[in-house]
């Protein structure tokens, strides 16, 4: 399941007649990377969950024969958020499968994330990146008493980040509403609510998440920098 239905309203003007994820990154669409690294990993049967200008990307996919795949769609007339939009695609699963957002880019083994699903016997299974970053400004550790004890300059800081990839149980469609916005966070949480196993796959290869037009050249830039390494 790639979702692939988001208004992209913070790349406007670029979003304005083309679908975020059917802006190019290099000379491929988003959604074309997306779906070269899904038969890489092993995953031959993708279902596009589409709304705002779908036919652009009904009419560049098709079935997905000539890419190696099979394609089908689940439409979706208004915006539904994340797990809402996921919501229209229940009919098309019967078995264990794969969810991620149609504007990031990965290069982790997802044939391992699943692999690890199936062995925890997990409900649901988040892809984390461990994220660092440094931040701006000085740190300063004191006592309860307000005595200065240490200064710690711009340091780097760590977290697991939501990479917007999951390894999925068909029973997780009973806890997202129909035909209702609805967030993956609400659903996460509803399950753990539920004492549902929700498991993590932590990778440090990272992820690029296309948000806004600043992060969106950025990502063209360094793939086409990318490229002409490869080629040399």
């Amino acid at each position: 399941m790639i979702l692939a239905g988001g208004l992209g309203t913070r790349l406007l003007p670029l979003t304005k007649k083309t679908p975020k994820p059917m802006l190019l990154l290099g000379k491929k669409p988003i959604l074309e990377h997306l779906i070269d690294w899904n038969k890489k990993n092993g995953v031959k049967s993708i279902v596009l969950c589409v709304s705002h200008l779908r036919n652009v990307i009904e009419d560049y996919f098709e079935d997905g024969k000539k890419f190696g795949v099979s394609i089908e769609y689940a439409i979706s007339n208004k915006p539904l958020a994340t797990a809402g939009q996921l919501k229209t695609a229940e009919k098309f699963i019967d078995n264990t499968f794969v969810c991620m957002y149609g504007d990031s880019i990965f290069d982790f083994s997802l044939r391992n994330m699943i692999k690890q699903h199936k062995a925890k016997k997990a409900f649901v299974t988040m892809g984390l990146d461990e994220y660092k970053t440094n931040l701006e400004y000085g740190v300063i550790h004191t006592s309860k008493t307000g005595k200065v004890l240490q200064w710690n300059e711009k340091p780097e800081i760590k977290a697991n980040v939501n990479m917007g990839c999951y390894v999925m149980e068909p029973n997780v469609f009973s806890l997202i509403p129909k035909n209702k916005p609805y967030g993956m966070d609400d659903v996460i949480k509803r399950a753990m609510s539920k004492k549902k196993l929700v498991s993590s796959f932590i990778t440090k290869k990272g992820f690029v998440d296309i948000g806004n037009k600043e992060s969106y050249k950025k990502a063209n830039e360094e793939y086409i920098q990318k490229l002409g390494r490869a080629r040399q």
